[in-house]
């Protein structure tokens, strides 16, 4: 139960293709409505939820932000149906390439593929940084290359550097039927989590640099890799897009939050107050420029709205910490994964 093929279409510019979704299919605008059918799975049938994710089990004593179900304003959202999706990737690997908002997507996807299948035999490996779980039986891999950057952070003498021009890293990803790609959320950090000591842009190297050009850098070294190494005809490629983040409650009209606790419901409407965050701009423009077939999974208005969404003190760190950018399983990601399933 896919989409109709005649609901995409290319926009040419300049001779580059970019793939875009017709109006009449645009799954990314819509509201949030509660359906009492969600969710589609529950934290007790999926085990290998890491805590981080595991709001409920974590203390979360309100469970409405499990029941909402995302309704585009223009089409229909089919419901994901897990045994297709095992079926239509029968012998196939998709494989989700970025930082712990990949780490999201991908769990959510194994528990809504458990879930349908529950008495299905399933692996669960590391090799390196990639997670590998496997549905034996139809032999289907759903991988996680944890790669925060996309592109390469080197130790040489002078310490870590983060080569914004390099993407050996990319070896990992040859031979994988679907590719899930995100950066983003590592950009901006500074201090102790900063997990680089140099910056290099060519032969340059910088103490630091303007992290938004960085980002823009490393995307278009990262759409060179695709234009010259994707085949079309055998590998789907898609990016996440920007997850966002909910610390600073004026930008959905509520002056008085500073975080994203105690947030219960999400924000009415189809659209955001405060706006996109610059980065999905970046993104969108380095997309523009890919030669290659490349389907963005434009989530970052839909993700806005659930301010309700992340596990606030019921993350990792409990009380003492508050994940506001991070998200509760169930919860946000399996629409993502929803969409996901509609656009393979």
């Amino acid at each position: 139960m896919g989409v109709p093929v005649q609901c995409f279409f290319f926009v040419l510019v300049f001779g580059l293709a970019f793939k875009v979704r017709g109006n009449e299919c645009d799954f990314f605008t819509g509201t949030w409505e509660v359906d009492d059918s969600y969710p589609l799975y529950h934290p007790a049938t999926c085990p290998f939820i890491e805590r981080e994710f595991r709001c409920q089990p974590n203390g979360r004593p309100d469970l409405i932000y499990t029941h909402y179900r995302w309704h585009p304003l223009s089409c229909n959202l089919p419901r994901f149906n897990g045994v297709d999706f095992l079926e239509k990737m029968r012998g196939k690997s998709i494989m989700f390439v970025g930082d712990s908002l990949s780490r999201n997507q991908w769990q959510s996807l194994t528990c809504m593929l458990h879930s349908a299948v529950p008495d299905s035999n399933y692996t669960l490996d590391r090799v390196g940084d990639v997670s590998i779980f496997t549905f034996t039986e139809y032999r289907v891999k759903v991988m996680l290359d944890r790669n925060v950057y996309l592109v390469d952070v080197v130790k040489e003498k002078i310490g870590r550097v983060l080569k914004l021009n390099s993407i050996e890293g990319s070896k990992l990803w040859e031979g994988i039927d679907t590719l899930i790609f995100n950066t983003w959320h590592w950009w901006s950090r500074r201090g102790p989590t900063q997990p680089w000591d140099y910056v290099q842009v060519g032969n340059q190297r910088l103490k630091d640099i303007d992290r938004m050009e960085a980002f823009e850098i490393a995307l278009k070294t990262w759409a060179a890799w695709v234009d010259a190494n994707v085949d079309p005809t055998k590998v789907k490629v898609f990016f996440q897009g920007i997850s966002p983040s909910h610390y600073n409650g004026s930008l959905w009209n509520e002056p008085s939050a500073r975080s994203c606790v105690r947030q219960k419901t999400p924000v009415p409407g189809s659209v955001y107050p405060g706006g996109l965050p610059p980065a999905v701009a970046v993104l969108k423009n380095v997309l523009r420029t890919i030669k290659k077939p490349v389907t963005l999974l434009d989530i970052t208005t839909l993700s806005l709205l659930r301010k309700d969404g992340h596990p606030s003190i019921y993350g990792l760190t409990g009380a003492a910490g508050m994940d506001c950018s991070h998200w509760c399983l169930p919860g946000v990601p399996d629409t993502w994964n929803e969409i996901l399933y509609n656009l393979i």
